[in-house]
């Protein structure tokens, strides 16, 4: 695993599972009318949370979803679900409704998405978590388990610095621009929704 051409392998099979390009514009749509600096708490804590659970995964591995007695289908299903939920708010615009209704004055403190679906499903998702238990399983030594948590760390980099970026393509939208990007992501994202709960169901033997 240390050697050039395994290391582009996990390289290539973290950076398409993961997608940094992708998500780029989805953490556009869920941190819109958020102030640069909000934006990037959210992305760093976000980046930090998802390289936090795969690296338990890398090192503990489907072990831990048996031992709470949770199967890599269900766990690709109940994302999906919970992926489909933030796909409503975004083609109807709840959560923006949410933020502009005032009390006495008083807004409602703004939605966090770093943690859900930011960094669990669309960073660490089943796909991701199956990638790095994969990887490390195909390490011989510790020298290869630390190579492959280098390419985890280098995408998870890249992950990052798209998300600083996002803020120079809302300049270049603009808010019309945003809420049309918004809807068409809300669709994209309902999609990769039912695909999740589509692939979870065929892993448990559904639809085989």
């Amino acid at each position: 695993m240390t050697d050039l051409p395994s290391l582009i392998a996990a390289f290539t099979t973290l950076f398409v599972i993961i997608d940094p390009i992708g998500l780029a514009p989805l953490f556009l749509a869920m941190t819109q009318g958020m102030s640069p600096v909000q934006r990037r708490r959210i992305g760093f804590r976000a980046c930090a949370v998802a390289a936090v659970l795969l690296l338990i995964f890398a090192f503990t591995g489907e072990a831990l979803l048996e031992f709470v007695g949770i199967s890599m289908p269900a766990f690709r299903i109940a994302g999906g679900v919970l992926l489909f939920l933030t796909a409503l708010d975004m083609l109807f615009e709840r959560r923006q409704a949410r933020r502009e209704d005032q009390t006495d004055g008083a807004m409602e403190p703004d939605h966090d998405p770093s943690v859900f679906p930011l960094a669990i499903p669309l960073i660490a998702g089943p796909g991701a978590i199956a990638a790095m238990v994969l990887l490390t399983g195909q390490a011989e030594s510790a020298l290869g388990v630390g190579a492959v948590l280098l390419v985890m760390f280098l995408v998870l980099g890249l992950v990052m610095v798209l998300f600083l970026a996002s803020t120079l393509l809302e300049r270049m939208l603009g808010k019309t621009g945003i809420n049309v990007v918004t809807r068409l992501l809300g669709m994209l994202l309902a999609a990769l929704a039912i695909q999740f709960i589509l692939d979870g169901l065929r892993g448990s033997g559904f639809g085989a």
